[in-house]
């Protein structure tokens, strides 16, 4: 039984509270201690204390306090909800869940702890207990639509479509009103109930849904879009084709639509002549859609297509229009149209016929787009490609475009440095790009120059931030720039911030998942059902990102290269230093101390300009204790740290190759040879080659 307090001191634990909520932390602390001083052994203001220390990123104290509250009070709901809400801030959602649901037995009623507990098991996508908990909820308050809702995406995602599709059915029938036409959250949930009858295979239960429940939906472009595609399931070709139709009067500039509306007209893949015939259609309808050559282009063989796609070059070139080039490369996965296509800009060159005030606009426009042709994998002429640049620039000494597609070219031949140096040029034409920066310090990292890089990128960054620009970088979240700048610090030897890096880089994604929760209450209560599921399902997937697996491989890379160094140097690969690995470190030690220097007194001076009448900030951004990585390259277990990307990379990847090479690299390394049996199964189920399968297991037999 909870310890009463006295009117005053029950006044002043409510006080906590609110100064709890309203992040008042110092006068919670304070209040909380008046009421210890008279009532020790508190269960409940010991718990709420605790809270506001672990608020205050005092974890241990804030964890050792909550023990002791719980000791004192076994019985209190507040004691275990706020033991569960300090796991939940310490990302160790499985003890939190059981956390919450001791507290739920000991107070069934309470709608904050059952709702934190949902929160937790979708997080967790323990799909079953949170069906239980959103029954429970919509029992409390049937008269709220998201209990409803919430029960009905439980059920979805648990795979049951019928029941969450009956779920909807049920509220509907309570409503004694039709709702407004401009009810978004009706019109997202009619819109998602239809989508669960047509993922259940009933299209023309769909349809008929469509048209009646949904035919003033407030989104038309998705009424529109699932009236043909279920047309087209029910091969109601005729009506399909008419409801295509009216979608590319709306939009003709998607592709999908074309080939959507191409295949029920029944015209197929080789059907060229039908297929040109639909493209001119829209074409002579659209005149200002010059881009629907680029669909209709592919179906033309010959001297339709030469016809075609002279008009299309002349047009386009004559306007000076960049992106000429990436409109047309998708064609050269076939050579007769890719020489075609050379073969007529070649000819637009030599041509007397273009419009004089144009001429130097269209000649430079064409000798760019023989550049970027030579300069392309399938059609790579490295020599022609860096001529035909050449001559754009001197047509157009300024052009961004012409001096950034000259670094390619160099690149390209291996000429990283020339390449850096000419993307530089081509930044310094417009410094008010953010494109071309980036591009350069992208170029400066695959020249190994990491400091040049950053202060290039840093033009773009926030001046104020304490920690400099790569702080910055950090906050923004930018992936492309902390890989690349890892992947350089790895070629220059310097594992300590290569790894860094890319441990930043796993925090990011680890931010992105968590950000879950902050939608999980939000896009119910704003009725924004459609987008919410598919945010989860995408959440499902997001370390199949390739910026993921990029930093996962090149850090599981460096901890299997630091591994076998340590097993051959001795513990931690120290045991035969030379002076050069000596002297390097010491290096390393003497820019750490010169980098924690700088920051604190960047931090100094930010403190110091503060206007002292204004409050400090409630979060203070937390201090890096190893700015460069030192920590994480003396690590005593690099395989274990592996492990850390490895594990995500496998679940997440299982059929990439590269994922299961890294898998055996770890796990034969490592005491126990399950996980690389199956990696090297894996890898025959792949049919990597009979070479490096008969590799992997000449190797595992080695190692037994």
């Amino acid at each position: 039984m909870p310890q009463q307090l006295a009117p005053k001191e029950a006044a002043q634990f409510r006080q906590v509270i609110r100064s709890y909520e309203d992040k008042q932390y110092k006068r919670g602390l304070k209040t909380a201690d008046l009421i210890l001083k008279k009532n020790p052994k508190h269960g409940d203001t010991m718990a709420m204390k605790a809270l506001i220390l672990n608020s205050q990123s005092k974890t241990e104290e804030a964890f050792a306090l909550a023990k002791e509250a719980l000791t004192a009070d076994m019985k209190s709901h507040i004691c275990w909800h706020v033991y569960g809400l300090l796991y939940r801030s310490n990302k160790n959602f499985e003890e939190a869940i059981k956390a919450y649901k001791f507290a739920l037995r000991l107070e069934p009623e309470s709608a904050q702890i059952q709702r934190d507990l949902a929160i937790l098991q979708i997080q967790m996508r323990d799909f079953q207990g949170y069906i239980h908990s959103r029954n429970s909820m919509l029992q409390a308050r049937p008269q709220l639509r998201q209990n409803w809702t919430a029960l009905a995406i439980a059920n979805h995602l648990a795979g049951n479509l019928p029941e969450a599709e009956n779920v909807l059915t049920t509220y509907e029938g309570t409503l004694k009103a039709t709702p407004s036409r401009n009810d978004v959250e009706h019109s997202e949930a009619v819109m998602y109930k239809n989508s669960l009858i047509s993922a259940q295979g009933d299209y023309g239960r769909a349809l008929e849904h469509l048209n009646t429940a949904c035919k003033h939906n407030l989104d038309r472009l998705a009424v529109m879009e699932s009236r043909a595609e279920y047309l087209a399931k029910l091969g109601r070709n005729e009506e399909a084709a008419t409801a295509y139709r009216a979608l590319l009067d709306r939009n003709p500039d998607h592709a999908m639509y074309y080939e959507k509306l191409a295949s029920v007209l029944k015209i197929p893949q080789n059907g060229f002549m039908a297929r040109k015939a639909l493209y001119d259609e829209y074409a002579e309808k659209f005149p200002r859609y010059p881009s629907l050559f680029q669909y209709g282009g592919l179906q033309e063989i010959g001297d339709e297509f030469n016809q075609a796609a002279e008009a299309y070059l002349t047009l386009m070139l004559n306007k000076g229009v960049p992106s000429t080039f990436a409109n047309l490369k998708h064609m050269y996965s076939d050579s007769v149209k890719k020489n075609a296509l050379a073969s007529l800009a070649e000819k637009y060159l030599q041509s007397e016929s273009t419009v004089s005030t144009s001429k130097d606009k269209g000649e430079a426009a064409a000798l760019y787009f023989l550049a970027q042709h030579y300069n392309y994998h399938l059609s790579r002429d490295l020599t022609k490609a860096m001529s035909y640049i050449e001559k754009a620039i001197e047509k157009d000494p300024k052009s961004v475009d012409f001096h950034m597609t000259k670094a390619r070219i160099l690149k390209h031949s291996g000429e990283i440095q020339k390449a850096t140096e000419m993307m530089d040029i081509a930044r310094k034409l417009d410094l008010k790009d953010r494109y071309i920066n980036s591009k350069a310090a992208k170029y400066q990292l695959r020249n190994n120059e990491n400091d040049r890089a950053l202060k290039t990128v840093g033009l773009f960054t926030r001046a104020d931030t304490t920690g400099g620009p790569l702080a910055d970088l950090l906050d923004m979240q930018c992936v492309w720039y902390l890989t690349e700048d890892g992947e350089a610090y790895a070629r220059r030897g310097n594992i300590g911030l290569a790894l860094k890096r890319f441990h930043a880089v796993a925090n990011i994604f680890d931010v992105w998942q968590e950000d879950q929760f902050d939608f999980h209450s939000f896009s119910l209560r704003k009725g924004q059902i459609r987008a919410y599921v598919e945010m989860l399902q995408w959440e499902d997937h997001i370390r199949d990102h390739p910026f993921y697996s990029r930093a996962a491989l090149d850090a599981i890379n460096l901890y299997v290269e630091m591994a076998d160094k340590a097993s051959t140097n001795g513990l931690n690969g120290t045991g035969s230093e030379n002076g050069d690995d000596v002297l390097a470190k010491k290096k390393a030690a003497k820019k750490a101390k010169k980098e924690l220097q700088r920051l604190e007194r960047e931090s100094a001076e930010k403190q110091a300009k503060q206007d002292p009448n204004k409050g400090t900030q409630s979060g203070e951004a937390k201090k890096d204790d190893d700015p460069l990585g030192l920590k994480l390259a003396a690590t005593t277990d690099p395989l274990g740290e592996a492990m850390r990307f490895l594990s995500p990379l496998l679940q997440a990847c299982p059929k990439s190759i590269d994922a299961q090479h890294a898998g055996f690299e770890v796990y034969i390394r490592r005491p126990g040879y399950v996980g690389t049996a199956s990696c090297v199964g894996s890898t025959s189920e792949l049919q990597y080659g009979l070479v490096a399968l008969n590799v992997g297991f000449e190797r595992l037999k080695s190692h037994r």
